[in-house]
């Protein structure tokens, strides 16, 4: 499957437009780590943009993402993508084994708490987050509590990455996409 029709699977199930940014983010963090692991970025970016392409059609645990896995297998989905994204729940009972799925496990809730952070900062904007700013909302237990704080630590050790590092590094990436996120900040 390309990028393109990943884009276009998400879209079709996907309305929420918030959603769809989600997804945008956590490609960008995706694409940023299969260029420095040296790994395939469009295999990485369509297991981005699927990884919650179900969630509306199935937002109980474990509907999501168990149910979305067999709509991707009838779309011919590559097994490999398909097992990341159930692995990427941790109530699956998918344990996460490969290099691709620690990844899509380490950016995904992150992501969503650094475009949480942004939104909350005077020009609402990705340039102004940095590891620090996120530390600091991570300590706030009632700033975006539905974020799991202790997912974000636990994937940045199974990843094999330092947390600030690991922060830094995604914000980097989604900072180069802040424009399709909408998060480039108030002129």
């Amino acid at each position: 499957m390309t990028r393109e029709q990943a884009w276009e699977l998400l879209c079709e199930y996907t309305k929420s437009e918030n959603l769809r940014k989600h997804a945008l983010a956590v490609e960008a963090c995706m694409r940023a780590y299969a260029r420095k692991f040296g790994e395939d970025e469009e295999k990485w970016a369509v297991t981005a943009l699927l990884h919650d392409f179900d969630y509306e059609i199935h937002p109980q645990a474990p509907d999501h993402p168990v149910k979305g896995e067999t709509i991707l297998a009838e779309r011919g989905v590559d097994e490999e993508i398909r097992r990341a994204i159930l692995s990427h729940a941790t109530y699956t009972g998918v344990s996460r084994e490969t290099l691709l799925e620690k990844t899509l496990f380490a950016c995904d809730e992150l992501a969503g708490f650094i475009i949480a952070v942004a939104l909350v900062k005077p020009n609402r904007s990705l340039a102004e987050v940095d590891a620090r700013s996120v530390r600091k909302k991570m300590k706030d237990k009632a700033f975006a509590r539905s974020v799991s704080r202790e997912d974000i630590i636990r994937a940045a050790q199974e990843l094999g990455v330092d947390l600030d590092e690991h922060i830094e590094f995604c914000a980097r990436a989604m900072q180069e996409r802040a424009a399709d996120l909408g998060l480039e900040g108030k002129a």
